[in-house]
């Protein structure tokens, strides 16, 4: 099982232990070993001094069993292969976690897109679309915004997809802008279904809101919405941090005018990268990254990059539970040590699942051709992630394991159950002359 994802606690030992779980059968485990479709592609961008440069790119199918494929697509010069290969095992347990009809993908170029011009980044999500045309589409396999991609990038590759169909085709990608087909409710998606997930929490535990300390490393789209809505809904936000810093006010933060001044030099506040830091508030203490990891909260909500937290700094974690809004933020080493020492790990693969979600209700919107209010998409996110969690919550409580353990047990038994619907050596053998 070599793409076995080794930076979260589905390493070979750990998945094994969920198929045993389940007594899953030995086809649905040589399915789940490898990625069923994987693609690399050179994406050539005329830069703006006229200079030519290509870039590589992937998408990797891990899984359609349930249904066509779902996933981001993200820029970062660290994107490789085998991290998009991971991320899109992990997309295929999610969607099965919060029972939506998909299947698991990912894409990712390795760029700097910081680097890039705004003329350059459309060039470059355009010849990716092209690169990649044939491979994806509503039926196939759907893409949609991920690290250092947003609904601009979205709409630009919506455009180029039309263009080369000659047809509209909005039900292709999600995360587009409203104007183009988007959904009401998907840029927060992501931090409100986290929320939604700690709340639940909270609610079982008879923890009230304004007795919980909540540090967020990680300001972008899903750190900035789960800090506002958590802000609103009588948390206190005491530290934040983002790729330049954190800062930390143990009377609290309120996240709304740190992102407005870390964003305030732009125009374009939702497309651009900034240049700004949550560092430039002043009032606030700074501390480094690893600082905030190690503050002494009762929450720590882990929305940044893989391998936040590992088995170098687990013992440091002074958290009494850990949201994982990011993919993987803690290793597999981490993850048992962490465990061990009792703290509550609310997993990726439900935690941020809000933004499937939604995209599966801005698909659902496209193919009908009718749209909801964006109320009625935060019900419907709030219903769907909320049963997942009840689920995974109870599960966890009677079987007596983490709660991702429960998540997986949820997640790959359905699609063990799906794998198994077609057919396995036990029922061709009992079948067979």
């Amino acid at each position: 099982m070599s793409t076995r994802p080794e930076t979260e606690a589905d390493a070979p030992t750990f998945i094994e232990s969920i198929f045993e779980r389940l007594d899953v059968a030995e086809d649905v485990r040589q399915r789940l070993a490898r990625a069923k479709f994987t693609a690399q592609v050179s994406i050539p961008v005329r830069m703006d001094d006229g200079s030519l440069k290509v870039f590589q790119g992937w998408r990797v199918q891990y899984d359609d069993t349930r249904g066509p494929t779902k996933g981001g697509v993200r820029f970062h010069p660290q994107v490789s292969a085998e991290e998009v290969t991971n991320l899109s095992f992990w997309m295929t347990i999610k969607c099965a976690v919060v029972d939506l009809p998909f299947g698991g993908a990912k894409g990712g170029i390795c760029v700097d897109p910081k680097c890039l011009s705004r003329l350059e980044l459309e060039r470059l999500s355009r010849g990716y679309i092209r690169a990649i045309h044939d491979l994806i589409g509503p039926n196939r396999d759907i893409p949609a915004p991920d690290v250092n991609t947003n609904a601009t990038v979205m709409g630009w590759m919506a455009d180029e997809f039309a263009q080369i169909e000659r047809r509209l085709v909005p039900a292709m990608i999600t995360g587009k802008p409203l104007g183009l087909g988007g959904s009401a409710g998907r840029v927060a998606a992501t931090g409100r279904g986290a929320l939604q997930v700690l709340q639940l929490w909270a609610k079982r535990e008879n923890k009230a809101p304004e007795k919980l300390r909540i540090a967020v490393q990680g300001f972008g789209n899903a750190g900035y919405h789960f800090a506002r809505l958590a802000h609103a809904a009588g948390y206190r936000i005491v530290a934040i941090s983002d790729s330049k810093g954190a800062i930390y006010d143990e009377e609290g933060l309120d996240p709304q005018p740190i992102w407005e001044h870390k964003n305030q030099t732009r125009e374009l506040k939702d497309m651009v990268y900034c240049d700004e830091s949550v560092c430039a508030q002043s009032k606030a203490e700074n501390l480094s990254q690893q600082q905030l990891l190690e503050l002494d909260v009762d929450v720590l909500v882990l929305a940044a990059l893989e391998d936040a937290i590992d088995e170098d700094n687990a013992e440091r974690i002074k958290a009494k539970v850990i949201l994982e809004i990011a993919n993987g933020p803690v290793t597999s080493k981490a993850d048992q040590l962490l465990t061990e020492a009792g703290v509550l790990i609310l997993p990726d693969v439900l935690v941020n699942a809000g933004g499937v979600i939604v995209s599966h209700l801005e698909w659902v919107q496209n193919r009908m051709g009718d749209y909801w209010s964006e109320e009625t998409v935060e019900q419907r996110l709030d219903e769907r992630i909320g049963k997942a969690a009840e689920a995974c919550f109870e599960r966890a409580k009677q079987e007596q394991v983490s709660m991702r353990t429960a998540a997986y047990l949820q997640g790959v038994g359905r699609i063990a159950a799906a794998m198994s619907n077609q057919g396995t050596r036990t029922y061709f053998n009992e079948h067979s002359d």
